[in-house]
């Protein structure tokens, strides 16, 4: 039921929704509760800033009646759960490991093509 729950909500964020700060929101993941009252929804903002992304999960928080009325009407279930959304900065902290480790290559081939017994202070 997750998994269905995200790929609807990207939808209906996609497709229906005219806020485009809610468009730049991509939904990470999503835990249901085991009762089916609440959900989790793990929300991404790429190149962002902190300040925006939260600007931007406020702006989602105020569409979750929107976002649950959708869901009712594609997933036909009798109750929707409460929609509670995370920003999720896993992958905005992949991204900048991927650079620190992508300067960290590059600078130790800088360092192997100025051969051994280069001094840079002279």
């Amino acid at each position: 039921m997750a998994d269905q729950i995200q790929r609807e909500i990207a939808e209906i964020l996609r497709r229906e929704v005219s806020d485009p700060r809610l468009a730049r929101a991509t939904i990470s993941g999503v835990e249901v509760s085991r009762d089916m009252a609440h959900a989790k929804v793990y929300v991404s903002f790429l190149e962002m800033d902190e300040k925006a992304a939260e600007a931007d999960l406020r702006a989602l928080e105020r569409a979750s009646g929107f976002l649950r009325s959708g869901l009712a009407r594609r997933l036909q279930i009798r109750s929707v759960p409460d929609l509670q959304f995370v920003h999720d900065t896993s992958t905005a902290r992949g991204i900048r490991l991927d650079a620190l480790i992508e300067d960290a290559v590059a600078r130790d081939r800088r360092d192997a093509a100025d051969g051994p017994g280069h001094d840079e202070t002279e």
